[in-house]
């Protein structure tokens, strides 16, 4: 695997970085790519040991990550500007990262995924909906979509410092300035689309995924699909091996049939470098 980043421009001249996992015996040309993105609470994301990306780029296609604003990438600074009011620099951010993997030639828009899970989710949703024709498919796992209830259900309530509360007018206003669910418009050719919900989640509400894929199959102006994909007994946090893996191959079986991965045949040489 060859591990590098690079930088786009968010829309107010903001530096964002992305980190990039492709295959080592890639020379020249597109690749099939999933672009992941979490943009919240600080949380940073990291160039670390990631099994699914390592599955992706060994098969030949392209993992990307957004530092999105929002997360904790350029410490709290970083975090503050990407929260309550500010989400939607986050949100530019992570479609601003779209866009140069498809400018600069590592991707083209009918190649390109998106994914995230939890409040990664929101943001993949969110680009999905403002920028349908940059993806050909989108992956949430469960995800935050209806900002207007999000304190209603799971652990929401808790959440009103990053996200804001829809008891104020104000505040609520933010929040379905770019609520997912509220951005859905019927005829827009929207991508493939895979939700993903657990059913014993006790943070984030199964009912976000299952009203969501109710919206866009409802919607949608595509021939693409929307998939829900519950799974009952499971939860939001770690899980067992077995039930870990089959997430991941559902997932990642999703985007290769979507982003045409499958037409790829590996062709590394022995010891995985370029002759």
């Amino acid at each position: 695997m060859r591990a590098s980043e690079t930088v786009c421009v968010s829309p107010d001249g903001t530096p964002v970085r992305i980190l990039l996992l492709a295959p080592s015996w890639h020379r020249a040309g597109p690749l099939p790519t999933i672009l992941e993105g979490y943009g919240a609470f600080g949380e940073p994301r990291i160039a670390d040991y990631y099994a699914a990306a390592l599955a992706w780029a060994g098969r030949g296609g392209l993992f990307a990550v957004a530092c999105v604003r929002g997360g904790g990438e350029g410490g709290e600074a970083w975090h503050h500007a990407g929260r309550r009011e500010h989400k939607q620099r986050g949100i530019d951010d992570f479609i601003a990262a779209a866009g140069h993997l498809v400018e600069t030639g590592h991707t083209t828009h009918d190649r390109l995924g998106a994914f995230g899970a939890s409040a990664g989710g929101l943001l993949a949703g969110a680009a999905m909906t403002q920028r349908p024709e940059l993806f050909a498919a989108v992956a949430c796992t469960a995800p935050l979509l209806d900002m207007a209830r999000y304190e209603l259900t799971g652990l929401g309530e808790h959440w009103r410092e990053e996200f804001g509360s829809r008891e104020d007018p104000e505040e609520l206003g933010w929040l379905l300035g770019y609520s997912p669910y509220h951005r859905v418009v019927p005829g827009i050719p929207y991508p493939a689309v895979l939700l993903s919900a657990f059913g014993e989640d006790t943070r984030v509400d199964p009912l976000h995924a299952r009203k969501m894929a109710a919206a866009l199959q409802f919607a949608s102006g595509s021939s693409r699909p929307v998939l829900l994909r519950h799974e009952a007994g499971a939860g939001h946090g770690e899980r067992g091996r077995t039930g870990r893996l089959s997430y991941f191959a559902d997932v990642l079986a999703f985007f290769a049939h979507e982003l045409g991965l499958a037409s790829i045949t590996p062709t590394e040489p022995r010891g995985g470098e370029l002759p």
